[in-house]
């Protein structure tokens, strides 16, 4: 099983990227701030520079300068969430330590997916789950191009040395849900507040929670046919 990190693995929006991107906004001095309804609509743009570039160019920003400005946000707000993640900030959604349990128990394979930066993946991950959960990481730093790309999920397969067939992947959105259809993968979401009334077409199963009576239909139906 492949997880995808933003809102899968933890409520990272919710919890820590949007609190940091609006701190990088106040510590340059900019007047902007992204409340719950502004962030909820940012999400369709998938990766936090070009989310940060594509709303300086709604306020009128010119391209040379939101891409610049863009590029020295993303770094304030990448050093914000890490010290979030390092302080305890950003948990694990409630009953994924278990599924993930179970999972290895069941010598299921475990890798990660996510268009999410190496810098705080990894520190997400180790800090939540430990170093030896997942034996294959894969971030946005590592392909062409992000979700809804289903570029992330094929380099998996390559990396896994699996076919499609043998391989379902863990998402909580459409994009990631487009990402791995278009890969060839089964997909199981795992909703969250700012995806739940997403369309996930494509889909094989969608879960509102992780909580043992709310992934049954993940178990049930994608672990125990694969």
């Amino acid at each position: 099983m492949v997880f995808d990190v933003d809102g899968t693995l933890a409520d990272t929006e919710r919890d820590g990227h949007r609190p940091a991107f609006n701190e990088a906004f106040a510590a340059a001095g900019l007047p902007y701030r992204w409340d719950g309804d502004d962030y909820g609509a940012l999400l369709a743009i998938t990766g936090g520079k070009r989310r940060i570039e594509h709303y300086l160019r709604d306020q009128g920003v010119p391209g040379q300068q939101a891409d610049e400005l863009a590029t020295t946000l993303h770094a304030s707000k990448t050093e914000r969430f890490i010290a979030s993640v390092r302080a305890g900030s950003v948990p694990a959604r409630p009953g994924l330590a278990e599924l993930l349990d179970e999972l290895r128990a069941a010598g299921v394979r475990l890798a990660v997916a996510t268009t999410g930066t190496a810098g705080w993946v990894r520190e997400l991950l180790d800090g939540l789950f430990g170093p030896d959960v997942f034996e294959l990481v894969l971030t946005g730093d590592d392909v062409p191009a992000l979700k809804p790309d289903p570029a992330v999920y094929q380099q998996a397969l390559l990396q896994l040395e699996l076919p499609a067939q043998r391989v379902v992947a863990v998402e909580d959105s459409a994009n990631g849900v487009r990402a791995a259809v278009d890969a060839g993968l089964r997909c199981a979401v795992v909703t969250n507040d700012y995806t739940r009334d997403q369309d996930f077409s494509g889909a094989t199963v969608v879960c509102d929670g992780f909580s043992r009576d709310s992934r049954r239909p993940l178990t049930a139906q994608l672990l125990l046919e694969s």
